[in-house]
Formats: C-alpha cells, sequence, structure tokens
C-alpha cells in the first residue's frame, strides 16, 4: 500500500533564483530577444524626441517674434516621423514577444512532460494529479501571459525613466530636486507592499492547485459519489476549498492594487510641484513657456512608468509564484539512475528469486519483513492475504517500482540492483486493477507497447481474453474508438482489453495484480486457462482475493503483516486449515 498522499503546497524559495532560471528559458531564443530589446529602446528613445519637438514649437508661437509657422510644420513633420517610427517598432516588438513567450512555454511544457516520466512511482502517489494538471496548464499560461506582456512594459518603462530623466537634466536640473523626496516615497511604498504582498500570491498559486486536485478527485469518483449519497457533503467540501482559492485570490489582489494608486498618488503630486515651480521659474526668466511644457511631459513621461510598474506588480509577483511551482516540480528528485555497470536482461527465462527482502515506505514502517521466494520459470504463483498485508508492495518491488531496504531480488540469477530497469520491466507484462486505456481505436489499446503489432496477432490474444465476440459486436469492430479512459465500454470489457494487451507482449513473466476484478468468476476461469496455454513456460504472479480463481496456482503464498506466513498448494493449504483456510472459509461460508 502506498503512502499516504500529500497536498500541493509550495515552500519559499529565492525570488531571484526564480527569475534567472526564468531568463535562461528566453535567453534560448536569444536573438529574437535581443532584437526585441533593441527595437523597444529605439522606439522608446524615438518616442522621447516629441516633448522636446513639442517644447521648440510652442516656443515659436508664443514667442516675441512673429509666428514661424513653417517652423512649426516641420517640427510637426519630425514628430509624425519619430512617433510613427516608434508605433511600428512596438507593433514588431509585440509580435516578436508573443512569440517568444510561445516557444518558452511550449519548451516548459515539455520539460514538465518529460519531467513526469523520469519520476518515480512515490511521486505520483504522493501529489495531486490536480495540482500537477495545475502547474502544467495554469501557471505555465501565467507566464506566457507575464512574458509576453509584462517584461516588455517593464523594458520600455525603464528606457523611458531614464531617457525622460536625462532630457529633464537637460533642461533644468533645479526641477529634479522635486523628484528626489518623490522617488524615495515611492521606492519605500513599493518595497513595503512587496514584503506584504510576496506570499499572498504564493498562497494563491497552492490554494489553486489544491482546488484543482479536489475537483479531479470528485470528477473521476462521480458513481461512489452519488452511491454513496454525498453530493451535499462534497458541495459543502467544494464550498471550502472554493473559499480558500478566492480568498487568497481576493487578498493578493486586494493588498497588490495598492501600489498603482499609491505610486500615482505621490507622481502626482510631483507633478503638481513641477508645474508651480516651472511656473515660477517662468515668471523669473528662467524657463520658457515650450521648456515647462516639455519639462511637464518628460516628467509625466517619468512618473507613468513608474506607475505603470506598479500596477503590473500584481502580475508578475503571480508569475513568479507560478514559475516557483514549476521549477519546484521540475526539481522534483528523478528515479534513481541506473548503476554504472548495470547490465541489460536479456534472453530472459523467469526464474525469480527472493532472498530476506525487507521494505517499508517509510524507515519506521516496514510493510515486507524477512520476505522470501523461490519462483520457478514457467510456474504461476499467487499472493494472498487480508487488506494491507503487502501484496501490492511486493509487486513494487518485483518491478523496481520502489528499491528494497535490504535483502536481494534476482532474475535468472542476476540481481535486478544490477540491471536497468527498463530491460527489467520489460521482462514483465503487467495488468493492474486500475485499468488505463487512452482515446484511440481498440486495436490501437490492445497492440500499445507491442511494436509492430498486426491485426492478427491482436485478435488472437482478444479471442484469448474472451473480448473478441463483443468487439466484433461494435459498429467498427476492432476500429472502433475508445473515448475518455474508456467511458464507452464497461469496467469488464475494459479489463478484457487491458488483459489482451498483456498478453500480445513477448515477456515471459506476468503480473496480474487483481486484474480479474471486474470479470464474473466463470470468465476470470476461462482467462486464466486461456493465459495458462498461452503463458506455457513463463512465469507468472497472481494477486487475488477471490480464492477460487488461484486454486490451480503451482504455488500459494499467504502474506500477512509482511510476512509469509504459509505457502503451498491449494490442498496443502487447505489440509493445513492455517490462515489459508480461514480466508477460504470466509469466502465460501
Amino acid at each position: 500500500m502506498p503512502p499516504p498522499g500529500r497536498r500541493g503546497v509550495d515552500k519559499p524559495k529565492n525570488i531571484r533564483s526564480t527569475l534567472l532560471r526564468l531568463l535562461k528559458y528566453m535567453m534560448q531564443f536569444k536573438w529574437m530577444l535581443l532584437a526585441a530589446v533593441f527595437m523597444t529602446v529605439t522606439a522608446n528613445l524615438l518616442a522621447l524626441k516629441g516633448p522636446r519637438l513639442a517644447g521648440e514649437a510652442i516656443d515659436l508661437i508664443v514667442g516675441p517674434n512673429n509666428v514661424d509657422f513653417d517652423g512649426v510644420l516641420g517640427y510637426v513633420k519630425q514628430m509624425l516621423v519619430y512617433y510613427g517610427a516608434s508605433t511600428i517598432m512596438n507593433f514588431l516588438v509585440s509580435v516578436f514577444m508573443i512569440h517568444v513567450s510561445r516557444r518558452v512555454v511550449y519548451r516548459m511544457r515539455e520539460d514538465i512532460f518529460h519531467k513526469l516520466g523520469q519520476l518515480p512511482i512515490s511521486f505520483y502517489d504522493q501529489w495531486q494529479i490536480g495540482d500537477i494538471l495545475s502547474r502544467i496548464s495554469y501557471d505555465t499560461d501565467t507566464i506566457n501571459m507575464s512574458v509576453s506582456s509584462d517584461i516588455v512594459m517593464i523594458l520600455s518603462s525603464v528606457t523611458t525613466i531614464v531617457g525622460s530623466f536625462a532630457n529633464m537634466l537637460e533642461l533644468k536640473p533645479a526641477l529634479l530636486l522635486i523628484f528626489a523626496v518623490t522617488i524615495p516615497c515611492a521606492f519605500f511604498a513599493a518595497r513595503f507592499n512587496v514584503k506584504r504582498t510576496k506570499p499572498l500570491f504564493k498562497a494563491r498559486s497552492a490554494s489553486l492547485g489544491e482546488l484543482n486536485g479536489f475537483v479531479e478527485e470528485m470528477i473521476s469518483g462521480q458513481k461512489t459519489l452519488k452511491a454513496y449519497h454525498q453530493e451535499e457533503n462534497t458541495i459543502r467540501n467544494y464550498k471550502g476549498y472554493n473559499k480558500r482559492a478566492s480568498d487568497a485570490y481576493y487578498k493578493s489582489e486586494y493588498y497588490g492594487s495598492f501600489m498603482g494608486p499609491t505610486v500615482s498618488f505621490i507622481n502626482n503630486l510631483s507633478m503638481a510641484a513641477v508645474s508651480v515651480f516651472g511656473s515660477l521659474m517662468f515668471m523669473a526668466g528662467s524657463l520658457t513657456i515650450g521648456n515647462i511644457s516639455s519639462f511637464i511631459q518628460y516628467s509625466r513621461k517619468f512618473s507613468n512608468p513608474i506607475n505603470e510598474i506598479a500596477n503590473i506588480y500584481g502580475d508578475l509577483q503571480s508569475a513568479l509564484a507560478a514559475a516557483e511551482r514549476i521549477f519546484g516540480l521540475l526539481d522534483e528528485p528523478i528515479e534513481p539512475l541506473d548503476a554504472p555497470n548495470a547490465r541489460v536482461l536479456r534472453d530472459v527465462k523467469g526464474d525469480v528469486s527472493l532472498q530476506n527482502v525487507s521494505f517499508g515506505y517509510t524507515k519506521d514502517r516496514i510493510i515486507l519483513k524477512d520476505f522470501s521466494l523461490e519462483a520457478p520459470r514457467g510456474k504461476m504463483i499467487a499472493i494472498v492475504g487480508p487488506t494491507g498485508a503487502g501484496k501490492t508492495t511486493f509487486i513494487n518491488m518485483l518491478m523496481r517500482f520502489y528499491d528494497i531496504d535490504s535483502g536481494r531480488i534476482t532474475v535468472d540469477g542476476q540481481d535486478i540492483s544490477e540491471v536497468t530497469r527498463k530491460s527489467l520491466r520489460l521482462a514483465y507484462s503487467m495488468v493492474l486493477q486500475d485499468t488505463w486505456l487512452f482515446h484511440g481505436t481498440i486495436f490501437e489499446n490492445i497492440a500499445y507497447g507491442t511494436e509492430n503489432a498486426t491485426m492478427e496477432d491482436v485478435v488472437r490474444v482478444a479471442k484469448a481474453a474472451k473480448i473478441h465476440s463483443y468487439i466484433m459486436h461494435l459498429p467498427q469492430g476492432y476500429d472502433t474508438v475508445l473515448t475518455d479512459d474508456g467511458t464507452n465500454i464497461s469496467k469488464g470489457q475494459k479489463q478484457l482489453m487491458t488483459i489482451a494487451r498483456a498478453m500480445l507482449q513477448d515477456s515471459n513473466m506476468l503480473i496480474l495484480d487483481e486484474a480479474t476484478s471486474n470479470v464474473d468468476t466463470r470468465t476470470e476461469v476461462q482467462i486464466q486457462a486461456a493465459m495458462r496455454k498461452l503463458m506455457q513456460d513463463k512465469t507468472c504472479f497472481v494477486v487475488a482475493h477471490r480464492l477460487s480463481t488461484i486454486q490451480h496456482a503451482d504455488m500459494i503464498l499467504v502474506v500477512r503483516d509482511g510476512n509469509i506466513v504459509e505457502r503451498g498448494t491449494h490442498r496443502e493449504l487447505m489440509e493445513a486449515r492455517g490462515f489459508y483456510r480461514e480466508l477460504y472459509d470466509a469466502q465460501f461460508k
């Protein structure tokens, strides 16, 4: 039995490290990114020429001399050229950054999906599926929106701030003293808001992951939910998850929204101060009307980007929180690599041996204790016992989904810790109680995992698994498309198809973990007989609760509290009148 699941709660990580890793993704498309940076800087520098030209034009109109309409028209033409070029470049930047963000998210999702294939089974025993899906979909979409717009806006704002400052310094350095007061005020306000809202955005992402996990669980368990009349309890529980997610979203947005108005208020104070002191300087004759106009426009260009950065701060925090969650998944330890000198299992005969094997999912709770077994090739070994006795754990050990704590497991005399996991797992065909079918035809589902399988091969195993007749009664036969994990067929039929799939694989060992629990006893006996015929000279491990279906096994292991308490054939165990006899009598009396 696997360890209990955990909720998807993120640990705080270093924002600087997260940002650097995000930039590393973006730098994979550095030439396009550099082109976007160059055009952003150029576009904003061109736009910064406008206020200076406007000031010059104003001075030609209100100056002491007659109005120079040709000169004014010349300045207007220059402004049109500069602003037109700036607009075109900004459009190209948007196109480039949309392309970059799409490629970044595409690469990120590829990395996540590739990572999911490298993670051990223990990861999926501990993480909610909904939380994983939330990171692949919601978190990557959040990053996509931020990369495509927010980063360009920040770069544009920084360029505008620096350029505006340089122009104001050239026009009237004395007026810049106003910003010596307002900028520190805006900085400290922003810093205070960052500290307060940073954990709120992390909590928002985590709560959305929990909500998605709960919804995924409830949707997949609708039949059980309705059978136990748990609709009201489920709705009540959902309200709790939904409220926590909504509250977390509200708090992050609420406190994050303080940034924009606060900075805007400070900027408006600076604008008012510039207007007052600029007017006094004009009256003193040290500034012209055009200079004041240019300075006010530059001061607004200087202040507005600060306000814009403050307004998108929430989006940036959300994107960084999403990136932290994604990188947290990418940083999960992968399944241990094979030993450097690991061998490939070849020409597997099927002799399996377990010698004094002990294992626990946690160090303080040992599931299998001093477990020993000899399974000669071609024999059928049945494992029975009460729930939680360690039967599924035994299967996990055979496949190396988990590594044992002590002891030794060998296949054909080779220690499985010294062979590659791929070759070990390919040596087995496996059918689980939880059937898995994908969106595709029946032929594709049965042939899954077997290269170059022909229709004749698929039909042969389908007949052996007692599912051929049913398939042929379908309108498209083996070309019938199964949808949404095979919801358009019954559970028993799904299980028969997965059994046919296992039969088709050219493996010398077979594992059935409650694989026939969804078919009737008569069909199960027929399937077992067909499989025995198909699997001559192959080793078969069967985990079963229905003892009537494993009476013909070559050996039955009775497991209790992680120990093999009895072993032998059905007749031998019945004559011994031990724990197996108690289990048998409990079922048939």
